[in-house]
Parts: C-alpha cells; sequence; structure tokens
C-alpha cells in the first residue's frame, strides 16, 4: 500500500532520518513515535504525498486518508456536513439531484423527460457511492465524534478549531480509504469519543499509521511500533505491540550499552599496547595493525541511546501590574442565529488562577480569542487593567507565523529583547543553532507548541490565555510546562482537556459554558474535564 525505500528526511539542513524504509501493508496498524522534532509529523506528511523526500522513493497504492495536526480546510462556506459527505463525493452529488428535482417540478414535455434521464444516472451513481445508507454511516461518525446534528448544519468558519479538526477526523474515517494516515487524532476528542475511537481503528483491516501521545489509544490498536531516534538519525523497526515494544526497546538499550562497554575496553587495550610499541622502528606496522582494529571495534558499533534533551519552560517573571488586570462585562458571542455564549463577566485579579469549563462547541477558545483581542465580542468590553500585559497559547497555533523564521516569530512578541537574550531563551526550548532559521511553517505540532511558549516567556505577561497549552507534546514535555505552570505567579485562564494541567494550575475559580457561570473551583467539578 506504501513503500518507501532509503528515504532521507530534512528539515532544512538537519537531517532527521536517512536510509530509512518504511513499509506500510494491509492489517500493519503502526504507531510513529519519537520526541517532539524526531520527524514523525515530517514523515507522515512525505507518505501522505504531501512533500518529497530529500532521498529515496515512495511508491502508494490505494487510497490514502490524512488527518494533519492542523487541518486546514478549504472552503470555510460549506457546512460541517458536507464537508463529511465530500470525502465520498456524495456533498456534490446529493446537492445536484436536489437541483435536478426542484426543475423536474416545473419542467414538462421532452425537457422534463431529459431531466429524468439525468437525475437516473445521478441515482445510480449516488447507489454506487453507498447511497442513503453511507449517509446515515456518516452520521453515526459524526455522532460519536461528538458532532451532533446541529453542528453538521452549520458552516465550518462557525465552528471551534476543536469542532472543525473533528470534522476532518470523520471525513477521513468515513472516506473509507485503503491507508488513514493520522496525526494525534485524540486531540480535541472527550473520553467517551477517545474510546470509540480506538475500537474503530482495531477493526481498520487496511493499513495504518497513528502519531500519538495517548498511551492507552497505541496500547490497544497498534501491532507495529516505528521509533524515530533524533540522536541516531534512524528509525527502528519493532514487529511487536505497545507492551512488547517497550519492553524490547528496553532490552536492546541495555544490548547497546553493554557492547559499547566491551568494545571500548578492548580498543583501549589495543591502543595502549600500541602506544607502546609506536616507537620502536620495528613494530611501527604492528601498532599502526593494532590502532586500525581498535578504531574498526568502535565504528562497527550501534550508537548508545543518548537520553533525550528536554526544553527548560519557565514562565516568565510577571510585569508589575494593579490589584485586577483584566475585566470583561456581559461578553456574549454567536454566529448568524447560533448563539454560542451570552453574559459573561470576569473579573481575573493580580495571581487568580482560573479554568474555563464547558462541552466542546460552547465557546471557550472563542472566549479567550476575545479576552486576547483576536476577535470582537457582539456585545459587552473588555476592560484592561493598570499594568495589563497578556500573553495568549493559541491551541491551532494562531500566533505563529508560518512565513517568518523561528527567531523572528519569537522577536515579534519581545521586539524590544535583545537577539542573543532571544537566542538563550530559544536554546532553554531546544532551538540552537541553524534551526532558529528555520521557517516555523515547517515545524512539527509539537516544535511549534515549543516555540509558542518560549514566546510567552520571552513577553514578560502577567496574565497568561492557555488554550491546551499540553497538546502535541511528549510525556517529558508535558511535565515541564505542568511544573511551570504550577510555579507561576501571574494569573492563568486555562481551558484543556488534561486533567493534568487544571491540577497543576490549582483553580480558584470555574468559568462554566455556554451559561458564562462563575464560581469557586470544587473538586466535583474535576470529572468535566475530560468530556469537555
Amino acid at each position: 500500500m506504501i513503500n518507501a525505500e532509503k528515504v532521507e528526511l530534512r528539515a532544512g539542513a538537519r537531517v532527521l532520518i536517512s536510509d530509512a524504509t518504511m513499509r506500510v501493508q494491509p492489517g500493519d496498524r503502526i504507531g510513529l513515535v519519537g520526541r517532539n522534532g524526531a520527524g514523525k509529523t515530517t514523515s507522515l506528511r512525505m507518505l501522505a504525498g504531501e512533500t518529497l523526500p530529500a532521498d529515496g522513493r515512495v511508491e502508494r497504492k490505494g487510497s490514502i486518508g490524512y488527518l494533519p495536526q492542523d487541518p486546514k480546510s478549504g472552503d470555510l462556506t460549506v457546512t460541517a456536513r458536507d464537508r463529511v459527505l465530500a470525502a465520498r463525493g456524495l456533498d456534490e452529488l446529493m446537492h445536484q439531484m436536489t437541483a435536478l428535482a426542484e426543475r423536474m417540478a416545473e419542467a414538462d414535455g421532452a425537457e422534463r423527460d431529459k431531466l429524468i434521464a439525468r437525475y437516473s444516472r445521478l441515482e445510480d451513481q449516488f447507489a454506487a457511492n453507498g447511497g442513503y445508507a453511507a449517509e446515515s454511516e456518516a452520521a453515526q461518525i459524526c455522532a460519536n465524534l461528538s458532532l451532533p446534528d446541529r453542528v453538521l448544519a452549520q458552516q465550518l468558519s462557525t465552528l471551534s478549531g476543536g469542532q472543525r479538526r473533528r470534522v476532518e477526523l470523520a471525513r477521513i474515517l468515513f472516506s473509507g480509504a485503503d491507508t488513514l494516515l493520522l496525526d494525534e487524532p485524540t486531540n480535541h476528542l472527550d473520553a467517551d469519543s477517545i474510546g470509540w475511537l480506538r475500537d474503530f481503528l482495531k477493526r481498520h483491516d487496511g493499513g495504518l499509521i497513528v502519531i500519538s501521545h495517548d498511551v492507552d489509544l497505541l496500547e490497544a490498536v497498534v501491532n507495529k511500533v516505528w521509533l524515530l531516534d533524533a540522536n541516531r538519525c534512524v528509525m527502528d523497526v519493532y514487529n511487536v505491540g505497545w507492551k512488547d515494544y517497550l519492553k524490547q526497546r528496553e532490552v536492546d538499550e541495555k544490548r547497546r550499552k553493554r557492547e559499547r562497554a566491551n568494545a571500548e575496553k578492548k580498543a583501549g587495550a589495543l591502543l595502549g599496547q600500541a602506544d607502546k610499541m609506536r616507537a620502536k622502528a620495528t613494530k611501527a606496522v604492528a601498532a599502526q595493525n593494532m590502532i586500525r582494529r581498535a578504531e574498526a571495534l568502535l565504528a562497527g558499533l550501534e550508537e548508545e541511546t543518548v537520553h533525550d534533551r528536554v526544553a527548560r519552560v519557565r514562565f516568565p517573571d510577571p510585569a508589575p501590574a494593579g490589584r485586577t488586570p483584566l475585566t470583561a462585562r456581559e461578553l456574549s458571542k454567536s454566529y448568524g442565529s447560533l448563539e454560542i455564549f451570552t453574559d459573561v463577566d470576569l473579573a481575573v485579579d493580580r495571581g487568580a488562577r482560573v479554568v474555563i469549563l464547558g462541552l466542546n462547541g460552547a465557546g471557550k477558545t472563542t472566549l479567550l480569542r476575545i479576552l486576547f483581542g483576536a476577535e470582537q465580542p457582539d456585545t459587552g468590553e473588555v476592560v484592561p487593567g493598570h499594568g495589563l500585559r497578556l500573553g495568549y497559547f493559541a491551541q491551532e497555533h494562531d500566533t505563529i507565523d508560518g512565513s517568518l523564521s523561528v527567531l523572528e516569530n519569537i522577536t515579534r512578541a519581545a521586539p524590544e529583547a535583545a537577539s542573543t537574550d532571544l537566542r538563550k531563551i530559544l536554546g532553554a526550548f531546544l532551538f540552537s543553532g541553524d534551526s532558529v532559521e528555520q521557517p516555523a511553517g515547517t515545524l512539527s505540532g509539537g516544535e511549534k507548541t515549543r516555540l509558542a511558549l518560549a514566546s510567552l516567556v520571552s513577553s514578560g505577561a502577567n496574565v497568561l490565555l492557555l488554550d491546551e497549552p499540553t497538546n502535541n507534546l511528549d510525556p517529558a514535555s508535558r511535565e515541564q510546562v505542568l511544573d511551570a505552570l504550577r510555579g507561576y505567579t501571574g494569573a492563568v485562564i486555562l481551558v484543556s482537556h488534561d486533567e493534568g494541567a487544571v491540577r497543576a494550575l490549582n483553580p480558584e475559580k470555574v468559568i462554566l459554558l455556554p451559561d458564562g457561570i462563575e464560581d469557586n473551583w470544587s473538586e466535583d467539578l474535576a470529572d468535566l474535564i475530560s468530556l469537555a
């Protein structure tokens, strides 16, 4: 279905993997893993045909359904239902059939006969693509991804980022593609939808490659693991499930360490002996042979695994501010006739810790965008207090300009800071050397998250608006973000499906959307986090 041979992938001048072979056959359910920036997203884009490898060749057979981390659908004026049905061409057929039916009702004679014949051909094509049974199948997939009929009837432009991503996932699952390539498919899904997705993927009998930091999903679904080792620039293939992969990887690392220790011991003895013999002209040739033997011993070794570096996340010391740096009064927002939320009042005191909860589509992201000034409310106002300095982390990385370099992006966040200081901050977030000149549009989701966090660090913000800040992060990087959240002394307003992030925040207040009710935080609300 997909066969890639002797592939080399690069990010700018940096080699991600070289001389890699990737084969996906029917029944393969592959977990693609590795640290942030190792090349997982780049590999998936290459296999999907979105980009070309720097070297090697790729062959594809059959249809491919590709879910990128940040899907950008084309026409935002189409409805969510039509976007999903478009995966099998049903949307256009249904529109044509409806238009013909209206024309048939008004036509007569030979004109009506032509329209009937054309309608019959469209109906046959519609039936060949699954017909009304397929439409029902699409609706069922959407319902299981928390996309009810009222959402499916809306234009994509009126949906939240999380809803649009679930529409794209539904479209790809409905497509019936032979091979599914899914990049972080559980982002923005509630607990029930994640459970359904696991079962769906386990039943998929075609090929599957999934990138996910959801260990439960990997354990339940995958029967092979591809590990991208950023230190060795190679891909290791494990033809086993997740639990056996973890055991085998541990065994492999111990073997590499043992083999290296033995080889270094033997090479050291050879070099020591050669050093003694080198002074004697009669034994110079033997000494050179020993040196070559020692070099060959070390050259034949696999690289020992080096522990991955982790970004050192520390949110900024907040700039001085008044007692209540941010206030909002009677905020409301609607899209057309669809009311998102009404009469939201909010007073954020210095150092306050607030979490926003609500079901998908309740307006959590929209509220943060309004507070930041990226979107205007229909009614009400946002009032900045004395000394307010906002920092905004957008779940769709809207604050990152893909056409600018990494360094240029962070410079926009802190235009008065010295370049050397910004480079130090980027270095702490694992951007160093040539990588700071890399276009931000070529970064993986995890790398974009690190860049967005680095921009926050440089901003000196005293009120942070954080929208799903742990999405796309590997476990080690996620823990760094949670530790930084615990230690930050400024005010935070958090939107997250991650229960660990909410607990790290230790919130005092909660805003429940769409009603806009502000209340004291209670542990009774904890169960809503993964469902919201």
